[in-house]
């Protein structure tokens, strides 16, 4: 299923939706499109015919209301830490690591979790970074909403695309 990549009218990553729900974004007049893909749909009586859309632009200014802090996840863990082992820099497997143990008092944060594959994982058990012997590669933090954003236009390619088409 092609996913379809959602911009606000000023051009700042919203969210990617199905190809489908795009299409009634575009036929409503809510949405135009930026960029589309070479493969062509039509509807059952043949009258309609067009391009699975990539990126959609919204037409009015849609405000987003982000929180005040990312939600702890597991996937905000994974993207933070680049979907990679913070011991060994693997990507097979990956898990979410407590530095301090959650049975020795640790907290489920973004300061005290980190990805880890399971070989790492297994290794560190139960114990601190200091008694296993491993340390993670980077200093856990708490992202902001921002660098999310940034991270996921990165990942889309989308920032790239801007500056073929002159937005920056």
């Amino acid at each position: 299923m092609e996913s379809v990549i959602v911009l606000n009218y000023d051009y700042q990553y919203l969210n990617k939706i199905s190809w489908k729900r795009a299409v009634c974004l575009i036929y409503s007049g809510k949405a135009e499109v930026l960029k589309q893909t070479t493969k062509l749909v039509r509807n059952a009586e043949k009258t309609i015919a067009l391009f699975i859309p990539l990126v959609l632009r919204l037409l009015r200014l849609v405000r987003a209301v982000y929180r005040q802090k990312v939600p702890f996840s597991r996937k905000n863990v994974m993207v933070r830490d680049g979907f990679k082992c913070q011991y060994c820099g693997g990507s097979e497997d990956l898990t979410v690591d407590h530095i301090v143990p959650k049975s020795r008092g640790g907290k489920t944060t973004f300061e005290n979790c980190v990805a880890a594959c399971k070989p790492c994982n297994s290794r560190k058990r139960n114990r601190t970074p200091s008694e296993a012997g491993v340390y993670p590669m980077s200093k856990p933090y708490e992202p902001t909403i921002m660098e999310f954003i940034m991270i996921q236009m990165r990942k889309e390619n989308i920032d790239s695309f801007l500056k073929e088409i002159g937005v920056y």
